[in-house]
């Protein structure tokens, strides 16, 4: 579960004299949340605002045995939307325990579009891998959409309804703070594999099948806000996109939504 457009949230740390601060035990259940307005959603490296702005927040409970649930949502735009409120919904829950040098955390991710057609919904299982690695956190992951008809092809055929399809998508994250600095760089790289073309909604997890997508960017918190800019692209080309227009299409100038992009954000948390 990859969103682009969410980048690594900085922390406020509140302090007090040592004489007058105690410091509380921490309870058994940590609850975080985050805001965010940035200038674009790419969703695995494809744009789900059509190029314009998102805004989004998430909420996560935490329980000190590792198990997680929470949800967050973001408007939407053009490609994903499904005719419903232009809103996706994501609600997710699992596990995270350490394992040595390294955190396993597998959980599932249920991506919801409210007011949407019939049969948008999806469900995605997933496996993480994180740790740190001198200055570098690294994060691999891999997530797996079972056959679904949310994920399936488009087709007029009366007997074609109902057709399942599966959707795989395997990810490298990587971030390092530059020492004395409140810059942290960040990168990412990933791989789609799924349902090429349309699906049954106009729309596709895998727009073309099989794709990468990667970021650069950096971080900066500026008190209780993290700045993010990040350089998003995929190697979806100009022909390919073409055999999906108009949907795979910005509405503004008739641009591909899998092109580069420059996307700069605001994101505070609590």
């Amino acid at each position: 579960m990859i969103k682009i457009c969410v980048f690594t949230v900085g922390v406020l740390a509140l302090s007090a004299p040592a004489a007058a601060q105690d410091t509380a035990a921490p309870g058994p259940i940590e609850i975080s949340g985050s805001a965010t307005v940035a200038s674009d959603y790419r969703f695995r490296g494809v744009s789900q605002s059509n190029k314009g702005m998102a805004v989004q927040a998430g909420l996560t409970v935490k329980h000190e045995s590792g198990l997680y649930a929470g949800a967050w949502a973001s408007n939407l735009a053009g490609w994903g939307t499904f005719g419903g409120s232009n809103t996706e919904l994501d609600l997710f829950g699992g596990y995270s325990l350490p394992v040595g040098p390294v955190t396993v955390d597998a959980g599932l991710t249920w991506y919801m579009y409210p007011g949407g057609a019939d049969k948008t919904d999806f469900a995605e299982p997933y496996v993480k891998l994180s740790g740190a690695y001198g200055p570098v956190n690294l994060l691999a992951g891999v997530a797996y959409a079972p056959k679904q008809v949310s994920l399936g092809n488009f087709s007029n055929t009366p007997f074609s309804f109902g057709q399942k399809e599966d959707n795989l998508y395997l990810w490298l994250d990587g971030n390092a703070a530059i020492p004395g600095t409140p810059v942290t760089l960040k990168a990412h790289a990933g791989y789609s594999d799924g349902n090429p073309g349309l699906g049954p909604n106009g729309t596709s997890v895998a727009p073309t099948g099989k794709y990468w997508d990667w970021m650069l960017g950096a971080d900066v918190a500026v008190g209780p806000l993290t700045l993010g800019v990040a350089y998003v692209d995929t190697d979806i080309g100009t022909r390919e996109a073409a055999y999906l227009q108009p949907n795979f299409s910005s509405t503004k100038d008739g641009s591909s939504i899998a092109g580069s992009a420059v996307v700069v954000s605001v994101t505070g948390t609590f």
